[in-house]
């Protein structure tokens, strides 16, 4: 088939890179607008931009996916599908319309679970045990659309959002050719998704990432772990700002306040409304990343000094 892939981000890379080594035609690629990116804030091309500025693929940058010219140069490509991944661009009627096997997203939940933004920190978050993939055909809805395959991934106990969404990526994008095939073929048709069993994923702000130390052991290293790499967990220490990497549970610890800092030998414990969690690496701000024993001997701990 030839297909126009829509993506921006590292996530979208491998299935591009899937699509490009099977048997179809990846005749475009559609994609943000450059934007600012690192510390410099340099406005620089995206990473599926770039993979297929190297592959020699035409980009089409629309600032939205309505845009007059950009509608005219779909419907001139006359793709059979646009196979979607982390776009990030809601995608109107008049476009979807446009491919005869219209647009085909590979989603990274268990759909009708995790509708949304962010289905793989929603998970962690949640607690969940199983997630997965989905591809399905995109309709006006937020991921409403019939399912054509899915894909189970088990979430590890110490797995970050950035970890498990690597998995899935790579797992996905095998999800997606196998559809692409299914489709051409005229052998895999989507099914609706089940009524019930229906949750959102909302995306996660910088504020829901600062960590609440009245909640559980438990709950702590979680929102950790489903804010890394991003938006970043953090707290407040004194006046400053602290970005804080994945937490340890510390079971069996001394008895500390909420929020309260306690120096052992190799480690920082933090009292929370259970037991305390052991910090990871932290960033003050301003300063690199370095392991929390190391900040914690610079600062000079008075009394029951604590995070908040």
């Amino acid at each position: 088939m030839r297909l126009v892939f829509a993506g921006t981000p590292e996530t979208a890379v491998p299935s591009l890179e899937a699509l490009l080594a099977s048997r179809h035609e990846v005749v475009a690629v559609v994609t943000r607008p450059d934007a600012p990116t690192g510390r410099g804030r340099k406005i620089a091309a995206g990473p599926v931009a770039e993979v297929a500025v190297a592959a020699g693929i035409e980009v089409l940058k629309p600032a939205k996916a309505k845009d007059p010219d950009f509608l005219d140069r779909l419907r001139e490509i006359a793709p059979d599908c646009c196979p979607v991944v982390a776009y990030g661009a809601l995608l109107p009627k008049i476009a979807l319309d446009i491919p005869v096997h219209g647009w085909v997203n590979l989603h990274f939940s268990l759909l009708p679970a995790w509708r949304g933004a962010a289905p793989v920190q929603r998970a962690i978050l949640h607690g969940d045990d199983v997630t997965g993939a989905a591809t399905f055909l995109i309709e006006e809805g937020l991921d409403t659309g019939p399912v054509y395959g899915v894909l189970t991934e088990p979430i590890r106990p110490a797995d970050t959002s950035g970890d498990l969404l690597g998995r899935l990526a790579r797992a996905g994008s095998r999800l997606l050719v196998d559809t692409m095939d299914g489709i051409e073929s005229g052998l895999l048709a989507a099914r609706p998704q089940p009524a019930e069993g229906v949750s959102h994923a909302a995306k996660l702000t910088p504020e829901d990432a600062r960590v609440d130390w009245r909640t559980p052991a438990m709950h702590v290293d979680r929102l950790v772990r489903a804010c890394t790499p991003a938006p970043g967990a953090w707290t407040m220490f004194r006046d400053d700002r602290v970005k804080l990497g994945p937490v340890r549970l510390a079971a069996g610890g001394p008895a500390l306040s909420p929020g309260e800092l306690r120096a052992a030998k190799h480690e920082v414990l933090v009292g929370t409304a259970t037991h305390p969690v052991a910090l990871g690496e932290v960033q003050p701000q301003g300063k690199r990343r370095m392991p929390a024993a190391d900040w914690i001997r610079g600062v000079n701990l008075i009394g029951k000094d604590a995070v908040h």
